[in-house]
C-alpha cells in the first residue's frame, strides 16, 4: 500500500516522514504493469462500503478512503500524513487512549474491536465500532496497522436486521414464509411449516397448490399484486383448505404481506414477497357465529311481529318460514299429520326460491315419503335429522325420490310439537352453493319450528271449533 494512492490517498504531510510510506502492492516499478497495482488498490478502497484506515508504524495515517471521508468529513489530504488522530479526528483527552489501542493491534495478534468517539469536522461527536489488524511488510515483521470502522448504530442496525430474521425463521409464533418471484417458497419457518404441514426443507421450490386445496387462487393473487404493486396497508384474512395426513382443514389465516427488493441495486430489483400470517380461525369463526346468532335472533324478533298481524294462523306460520329461510335455506316444506299420514300444508315453490304458500291441505292426500325417510325418521325420534346427496352424481334423483325441489342436496328435517303434541315435521334444504347443515343450524331450525307448531297448532284449534276463537 502506497500513500500517494490516487482517489482517496494522498501524499504524506510533513509529519509523515520517510515511514508514511506503507508495503506496496502490484508489479515491480520495472515491470509491464508498474503503477497498476496502486491504483488498482485505490478504486478497491474507495468501492468499499466500511471505512478504512491505514497508520504505518509509527502510526502516520498512510490511507484514508472515500467512506471515511463520508462519515467523519476529513478528506483524504486532510487526514493522510497527519501522526495519529491527536488535535483533529479526536479530542485531546481521549487521543492516548485511542492511539494506544489503535495501534495495539500491531503487536497484539490477530483481529481487535473497539468502540470510541471520533470527531468529525464540523466538530460534532460519532461512536464508531473499529476492526483493527496488523500488516506485516516483506520481512515478515509488523509494518503497520490497518482499521475498518463503522457508525456504531449502523453496525447495531445490522445486528438488530440478522438477529430478528434468525429468530422469525426459528422461534416467531406467526408464519413467516419467502416466496420468490415464481411464487414458490425459498424460506420457511418452524412455525409456517407446521401450519403447511410439511417440513422446513420439503416445502422448499413447490408450489402452494400442492398445500393449499382452497384458496390457493386468492393466496397467490394477493403475492403476484403484492410484487406489482407493493405492500399493502393492512393485513388480510385468507380463508384456505390444507391437505394433510389426517385430511384437509380449512384455516382461516391473517396474513400481511411485503414486498422484497435488493439493497445491493440502484434500481429496486424485487426478490421476491415476505408473507407473514397467523392462525385466526378460533377467532373468526367465533365472531362469525356471533354474528349469525344476532341475525337469527334478529330474524325470530321480526317474524314474531309479523306473524302477530296474520289473522290466519297458517299463515303466520308462513311468516315464521319466510323471515327464518333468509341466509339459512334455499327452501322450506311443512307437512302436518292427519292420523297417521303426513300432508303437505306449506312450502316454498318448488322451481326457485320464494315466499312460503300454502296447499291444498283439506284434500288430505299424504306425500309418498319412502321408508327412511329423513321427515318420517324424525317423526320417530322425536328430533332434528339431517341428510346430504354427498358425492352422488345424480343429486337431481336425490332430491326427487323425497319429493323436495330437484335442487335440492342438503336436507334438515324437524318434528311439529306443541302443547306435549307432535304435528308434523318441517324440512329446510339448501342447493348447491350452501353448505351442509350443522348442529347449530338443527337448534335455529328446532327455533323456527317452535313457532310454526303454535300456528299451526292454533289454526287446527280454531278449525275444530267451528272457526270461534279458543278465548273468553
Amino acid at each position: 500500500m502506497s500513500a500517494s494512492l490516487s482517489s482517496g490517498t494522498a501524499e504524506p504531510g510533513p509529519e509523515a516522514g520517510a515511514g508514511a510510506e506503507g508495503p506496496r502492492t502490484g508489479a515491480g516499478p520495472d515491470g509491464p504493469e508498474a503503477g497498476a497495482g496502486p491504483d488498482l488498490l485505490a478504486a478497491l478502497l474507495d468501492g468499499m462500503d466500511a471505512a478504512l484506515c491505514a497508520f504505518d508504524a509509527d502510526g502516520v495515517v498512510t490511507h484514508w478512503n472515500r467512506e471515511a471521508t463520508r462519515i467523519l468529513g476529513w478528506s483524504a489530504a486532510d487526514a493522510i500524513g497527519r501522526r495519529g488522530f491527536a488535535g483533529w479526528a479526536v479530542r485531546s483527552a481521549d487521543a492516548d487512549e485511542v492511539q494506544g489501542r489503535l495501534m495495539g493491534a500491531m503487536h497484539g495478534g490477530g483481529r481487535q474491536v473497539h468502540e470510541f468517539a471520533l470527531v468529525r469536522k464540523d466538530g460534532s461527536r460519532v461512536l464508531v465500532r473499529t476492526q483493527s489488524a496488523a500488516v506485516t511488510g516483506a520481512d515478515g515483521k509488523p509494518a503497520g496497522v490497518y482499521s475498518a470502522f463503522g457508525e456504531v448504530h449502523a453496525q447495531i442496525d445490522l445486528e438488530r436486521a440478522i438477529a430478528l430474521s434468525e429468530v422469525l425463521f426459528e422461534d416467531a409464533s406467526w408464519g413467516v414464509v419467502l416466496v420468490d418471484v415464481d411464487l414458490r417458497p425459498t424460506v420457511v419457518n418452524v412455525h409456517a411449516a407446521r401450519a403447511l404441514g410439511g417440513g422446513r426443507t420439503t416445502l422448499l421450490g413447490r408450489p402452494l397448490g400442492e398445500t393449499v386445496v382452497q384458496g390457493v387462487d386468492e393466496l397467490e393473487g394477493a403475492l403476484q399484486h403484492v410484487l406489482a404493486e407493493g405492500t399493502p396497508p393492512a393485513p388480510v384474512d385468507l380463508w384456505v383448505t390444507l391437505r394433510t395426513a389426517e385430511g384437509e382443514r380449512r384455516r382461516c389465516w391473517r396474513s400481511g404481506f411485503l414486498r422484497l427488493a435488493s439493497p445491493l441495486t440502484e434500481e429496486p430489483v424485487p426478490l421476491g414477497v415476505g408473507w407473514l400470517f397467523q392462525d385466526v380461525t378460533e377467532a373468526k369463526t367465533a365472531e362469525q357465529d356471533a354474528a349469525r346468532l344476532r341475525f337469527r335472533g334478529n330474524q325470530l324478533h321480526r317474524a314474531a311481529r309479523a306473524a302477530a298481524e296474520c289473522e290466519d294462523p297458517m299463515e303466520a306460520a308462513a311468516a315464521y318460514l319466510d323471515f327464518g329461510l333468509a341466509g339459512f335455506a334455499d327452501h322450506a316444506i311443512v307437512d302436518v299429520l292427519a292420523g297417521d299420514r303426513l300432508v303437505r300444508v306449506t312450502a316454498t315453490p318448488a322451481g326457485e326460491p320464494g315466499p312460503c304458500l300454502q296447499e291444498n291441505a283439506e284434500a288430505g292426500i299424504p306425500v309418498r315419503y319412502g321408508e327412511g325417510h329423513p321427515a318420517l325418521q324424525a317423526l320417530e325420534r322425536t328430533g332434528a335429522v339431517r341428510a346430504s346427496a354427498g358425492a352422488r352424481e345424480d343429486s337431481e334423483g336425490w332430491a326427487t325420490d323425497r319429493q323436495w325441489p330437484a335442487d335440492a342436496v342438503h336436507a334438515l328435517c324437524t318434528v311439529l310439537r306443541s302443547r306435549g303434541r307432535t304435528l308434523g315435521t318441517v324440512t329446510f334444504l339448501r342447493g348447491t352453493s350452501r353448505p351442509a347443515f350443522e348442529r347449530p343450524d338443527a337448534t335455529y331450525a328446532e327455533s323456527i319450528a317452535v313457532r310454526v307448531a303454535a300456528s299451526v297448532d292454533l289454526a287446527q284449534a280454531v278449525r275444530e271449533g267451528g272457526g270461534r276463537g279458543t278465548g273468553a
